[in-house]
Protein backbone atom coordinates (compact mmCIF):
# COMPACT_ATOMS: atom_id res chain seq x y z
CA UNK A 1 0.00 0.00 0.00
CA UNK A 2 1.71 3.64 -0.99
CA UNK A 3 1.62 6.22 1.73
CA UNK A 4 -1.26 8.26 -0.08
CA UNK A 5 -3.30 5.23 -0.31
CA UNK A 6 -2.89 4.86 3.28
CA UNK A 7 -3.19 8.22 4.41
CA UNK A 8 -6.55 8.33 1.90
CA UNK A 9 -8.00 5.09 3.67
CA UNK A 10 -7.46 6.76 7.17
CA UNK A 11 -8.98 9.62 6.50
CA UNK A 12 -12.12 8.10 5.67
CA UNK A 13 -12.05 6.27 8.21
CA UNK A 14 -11.89 9.10 10.55
CA UNK A 15 -15.02 10.73 8.53
CA UNK A 16 -17.04 7.64 9.21
CA UNK A 17 -15.82 6.39 12.43
CA UNK A 18 -15.92 9.12 15.56
CA UNK A 19 -13.79 6.74 17.70
CA UNK A 20 -11.06 5.95 14.85
CA UNK A 21 -7.19 7.48 15.60
CA UNK A 22 -6.48 10.38 13.31
CA UNK A 23 -4.26 10.44 10.39
CA UNK A 24 -0.69 10.46 11.39
CA UNK A 25 0.79 13.56 11.99
CA UNK A 26 -2.90 14.95 12.58
CA UNK A 27 -3.30 17.61 15.68
CA UNK A 28 -6.12 19.47 17.28
CA UNK A 29 -6.37 21.79 14.13
CA UNK A 30 -7.03 19.11 11.69
CA UNK A 31 -9.28 17.70 14.21
CA UNK A 32 -11.38 20.43 14.75
CA UNK A 33 -11.52 20.75 10.58
CA UNK A 34 -12.53 17.09 9.94
CA UNK A 35 -15.42 17.47 12.52
CA UNK A 36 -16.82 20.11 9.96
CA UNK A 37 -16.06 18.06 6.94
CA UNK A 38 -17.40 14.38 8.55
CA UNK A 39 -20.93 16.71 9.75
CA UNK A 40 -21.15 18.24 5.64
CA UNK A 41 -20.90 14.37 4.92
CA UNK A 42 -23.29 13.23 6.85
CA UNK A 43 -25.67 16.02 5.98
CA UNK A 44 -25.40 15.38 2.78
CA UNK A 45 -25.88 11.66 3.44
CA UNK A 46 -28.84 12.04 5.41
CA UNK A 47 -30.77 14.88 2.81
CA UNK A 48 -29.98 12.07 0.35
CA UNK A 49 -31.95 9.83 2.22
CA UNK A 50 -34.64 12.01 2.65
CA UNK A 51 -35.45 12.69 -0.60
CA UNK A 52 -35.94 8.97 -1.65
CA UNK A 53 -37.88 8.57 1.59
CA UNK A 54 -40.33 11.65 1.77
CA UNK A 55 -43.11 9.70 3.16
CA UNK A 56 -41.74 7.15 5.34
CA UNK A 57 -39.74 10.34 6.87
CA UNK A 58 -43.74 11.82 7.37
CA UNK A 59 -44.63 8.61 8.76
CA UNK A 60 -42.38 8.53 11.49
CA UNK A 61 -41.60 12.38 11.90
CA UNK A 62 -38.48 14.44 11.16
CA UNK A 63 -36.62 13.95 14.35
CA UNK A 64 -36.88 10.48 14.66
CA UNK A 65 -36.24 10.14 10.80
CA UNK A 66 -33.09 11.97 11.12
CA UNK A 67 -32.00 9.97 14.15
CA UNK A 68 -32.39 7.28 11.64
CA UNK A 69 -30.64 8.58 8.65
CA UNK A 70 -27.61 9.12 10.54
CA UNK A 71 -27.31 6.20 12.15
CA UNK A 72 -27.68 4.26 8.64
CA UNK A 73 -25.04 6.72 7.40
CA UNK A 74 -22.75 5.44 9.66
CA UNK A 75 -22.94 1.58 9.81
CA UNK A 76 -23.33 1.76 6.36
CA UNK A 77 -21.55 4.13 4.66
CA UNK A 78 -22.09 4.44 0.82
CA UNK A 79 -20.13 1.86 -1.71
CA UNK A 80 -21.17 4.23 -4.84
CA UNK A 81 -20.13 7.08 -6.59
CA UNK A 82 -23.71 8.45 -6.36
CA UNK A 83 -25.84 9.87 -3.45
CA UNK A 84 -28.79 7.54 -5.60
CA UNK A 85 -27.92 4.86 -4.03
CA UNK A 86 -27.14 6.19 -0.53
CA UNK A 87 -30.53 4.85 0.70
CA UNK A 88 -29.37 1.31 -0.47
CA UNK A 89 -30.19 -0.83 2.74
CA UNK A 90 -32.03 1.80 4.62
CA UNK A 91 -35.50 0.00 4.82
CA UNK A 92 -33.26 -2.73 7.00
CA UNK A 93 -32.23 0.00 9.18
CA UNK A 94 -35.32 1.24 9.59
CA UNK A 95 -36.74 -2.46 10.16
CA UNK A 96 -34.35 -2.93 13.28
CA UNK A 97 -34.59 0.79 15.02
CA UNK A 98 -38.56 0.52 14.27
CA UNK A 99 -39.24 -2.79 15.43
CA UNK A 100 -42.15 -2.50 17.57
CA UNK A 101 -43.80 -0.61 13.90
CA UNK A 102 -43.41 -2.99 11.40
CA UNK A 103 -45.14 0.10 8.69
CA UNK A 104 -41.93 1.91 9.03
CA UNK A 105 -39.57 -0.86 7.36
CA UNK A 106 -42.29 -2.04 4.87
CA UNK A 107 -43.08 1.48 3.65
CA UNK A 108 -39.31 2.09 3.19
CA UNK A 109 -39.10 -0.74 1.29
CA UNK A 110 -41.85 0.17 -0.91
CA UNK A 111 -40.22 3.91 -1.50
CA UNK A 112 -36.95 2.02 -2.51
CA UNK A 113 -38.40 -0.04 -4.84
CA UNK A 114 -40.43 2.99 -6.52
CA UNK A 115 -37.14 4.51 -6.78
CA UNK A 116 -35.33 1.63 -8.32
CA UNK A 117 -38.49 0.82 -10.80
CA UNK A 118 -38.31 4.54 -11.67
CA UNK A 119 -34.72 4.15 -13.22
CA UNK A 120 -34.62 1.05 -14.94
CA UNK A 121 -34.08 0.66 -18.23
CA UNK A 122 -37.31 0.98 -20.46
CA UNK A 123 -38.94 -1.75 -22.19
CA UNK A 124 -42.69 -1.91 -23.73
CA UNK A 125 -45.21 -4.76 -22.59
CA UNK A 126 -46.39 -7.24 -24.52
CA UNK A 127 -49.64 -6.82 -26.08
CA UNK A 128 -52.42 -9.44 -25.55
CA UNK A 129 -52.79 -10.32 -29.12
CA UNK A 130 -48.73 -10.78 -29.37
CA UNK A 131 -48.83 -13.22 -26.81
CA UNK A 132 -51.92 -15.04 -27.89
CA UNK A 133 -49.89 -15.26 -31.23
CA UNK A 134 -46.89 -16.35 -30.25
CA UNK A 135 -48.21 -19.11 -27.72
CA UNK A 136 -50.79 -20.18 -30.11
CA UNK A 137 -49.55 -23.66 -30.95
CA UNK A 138 -48.31 -24.82 -27.00
CA UNK A 139 -49.29 -28.43 -25.80
CA UNK A 140 -49.50 -29.15 -22.38
CA UNK A 141 -46.12 -29.05 -21.83
CA UNK A 142 -45.19 -26.10 -23.81
CA UNK A 143 -47.18 -24.19 -21.25
CA UNK A 144 -45.70 -26.22 -17.85
CA UNK A 145 -42.00 -25.20 -19.56
CA UNK A 146 -43.04 -21.53 -20.53
CA UNK A 147 -40.86 -18.42 -19.06
CA UNK A 148 -41.44 -14.94 -19.00
CA UNK A 149 -39.28 -11.85 -19.07
CA UNK A 150 -40.99 -9.22 -16.97
CA UNK A 151 -40.70 -5.45 -17.28
CA UNK A 152 -37.30 -4.33 -15.45
CA UNK A 153 -36.97 -3.18 -12.03
CA UNK A 154 -40.42 -5.27 -11.15
CA UNK A 155 -40.20 -6.20 -7.25
CA UNK A 156 -42.31 -7.99 -5.01
CA UNK A 157 -42.68 -7.06 -1.11
CA UNK A 158 -44.79 -8.42 1.23
CA UNK A 159 -46.86 -6.30 3.65
CA UNK A 160 -49.20 -6.50 6.55
CA UNK A 161 -50.46 -3.09 6.26
CA UNK A 162 -52.63 -1.56 3.57
CA UNK A 163 -50.00 0.20 1.79
CA UNK A 164 -51.95 1.51 -0.72
CA UNK A 165 -54.54 3.92 1.53
CA UNK A 166 -51.32 4.41 3.79
CA UNK A 167 -49.21 5.67 0.57
CA UNK A 168 -52.08 7.89 -0.58
CA UNK A 169 -52.30 9.37 3.45
CA UNK A 170 -48.27 9.97 3.59
CA UNK A 171 -48.79 12.36 0.33
CA UNK A 172 -48.19 16.36 0.85
CA UNK A 173 -51.14 18.09 2.64
CA UNK A 174 -52.46 15.12 3.42
CA UNK A 175 -53.90 14.57 7.09
CA UNK A 176 -52.50 11.45 8.70
CA UNK A 177 -54.36 8.49 9.55
CA UNK A 178 -54.63 5.35 11.27
CA UNK A 179 -52.32 2.77 9.81
CA UNK A 180 -54.32 -0.40 8.27
CA UNK A 181 -53.28 -3.96 9.69
CA UNK A 182 -54.45 -6.64 7.46
CA UNK A 183 -56.16 -9.74 8.56
CA UNK A 184 -53.12 -11.53 6.13
CA UNK A 185 -50.07 -10.69 4.78
CA UNK A 186 -50.24 -9.47 1.11
CA UNK A 187 -47.53 -9.04 -2.27
CA UNK A 188 -47.24 -5.44 -3.17
CA UNK A 189 -45.62 -5.68 -6.62
CA UNK A 190 -43.83 -3.07 -8.02
CA UNK A 191 -43.52 -1.84 -11.83
CA UNK A 192 -43.56 1.09 -13.65
CA UNK A 193 -46.34 2.27 -16.14
CA UNK A 194 -44.62 4.70 -18.98
CA UNK A 195 -42.69 6.82 -16.79
CA UNK A 196 -44.39 6.40 -13.59
CA UNK A 197 -43.86 4.07 -10.70
CA UNK A 198 -46.78 2.21 -9.34
CA UNK A 199 -47.59 -0.53 -7.12
CA UNK A 200 -50.72 -2.86 -6.12
CA UNK A 201 -51.24 -5.13 -3.68
CA UNK A 202 -52.37 -8.77 -4.37
CA UNK A 203 -52.53 -11.75 -2.42
CA UNK A 204 -49.75 -13.42 -1.17
CA UNK A 205 -49.97 -16.91 -3.22
CA UNK A 206 -49.68 -14.43 -6.41
CA UNK A 207 -46.64 -12.12 -5.35
CA UNK A 208 -45.18 -15.79 -4.45
CA UNK A 209 -45.45 -17.15 -8.23
CA UNK A 210 -44.39 -13.56 -9.33
CA UNK A 211 -41.55 -13.52 -7.43
CA UNK A 212 -40.34 -17.19 -8.61
CA UNK A 213 -41.11 -16.33 -11.87
CA UNK A 214 -39.03 -13.18 -11.96
CA UNK A 215 -36.16 -15.13 -10.41
CA UNK A 216 -36.69 -17.59 -13.57
CA UNK A 217 -38.83 -19.97 -12.52
CA UNK A 218 -41.42 -22.05 -15.13
CA UNK A 219 -44.87 -20.85 -15.41
CA UNK A 220 -45.57 -24.52 -14.36
CA UNK A 221 -43.15 -23.97 -11.09
CA UNK A 222 -45.55 -20.90 -10.57
CA UNK A 223 -48.84 -23.07 -11.01
CA UNK A 224 -47.13 -25.10 -8.26
CA UNK A 225 -46.94 -22.43 -5.77
CA UNK A 226 -50.33 -20.98 -6.30
CA UNK A 227 -51.65 -25.04 -6.16
CA UNK A 228 -49.69 -25.68 -2.67
CA UNK A 229 -51.37 -23.04 -1.27
CA UNK A 230 -55.30 -23.01 -2.49
CA UNK A 231 -55.57 -26.44 -3.49
CA UNK A 232 -55.84 -28.39 -6.78
CA UNK A 233 -59.05 -27.05 -8.15
CA UNK A 234 -58.93 -23.22 -7.13
CA UNK A 235 -55.14 -23.40 -7.48
CA UNK A 236 -55.66 -24.41 -11.25
CA UNK A 237 -58.74 -21.73 -11.96
CA UNK A 238 -56.32 -18.94 -10.17
CA UNK A 239 -53.35 -19.59 -11.86
CA UNK A 240 -54.54 -19.11 -15.47
CA UNK A 241 -56.54 -15.42 -14.33
CA UNK A 242 -53.36 -14.64 -12.40
CA UNK A 243 -51.25 -15.22 -16.07
CA UNK A 244 -53.98 -13.03 -17.62
CA UNK A 245 -53.85 -10.25 -15.01
CA UNK A 246 -50.15 -9.90 -15.38
CA UNK A 247 -50.52 -9.55 -18.97
CA UNK A 248 -53.35 -6.96 -18.94
CA UNK A 249 -51.59 -4.75 -16.62
CA UNK A 250 -48.32 -4.99 -18.31
CA UNK A 251 -46.10 -6.96 -16.39
CA UNK A 252 -45.41 -9.17 -18.84
CA UNK A 253 -42.06 -7.89 -21.88
CA UNK A 254 -41.48 -11.10 -23.91
CA UNK A 255 -42.30 -14.72 -23.66
CA UNK A 256 -38.80 -16.41 -23.72
CA UNK A 257 -40.58 -20.17 -24.21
Amino acid sequence: MTALLARQEAFLTAILDEDAALPEGWGARHEAGLEIYRNNYRSALVEALRATYERTERLVGEEPFRQAAAHHCITHPPTSWTLDLAGAGFAETCADLFANDPDVGELAALEWAMGQVFTAADAAPLALDAFAKQSSGFTEEDWAAMRLGFLPGMAVLETGYDLVQLWSALAPDQEPVETVVLDQRQAVIVWREGERPVFVQRAKWEGDALAAMLGGASFGEACAIVVAQLGEDEGAAEAGAMLARWLSDGFVATLVQ
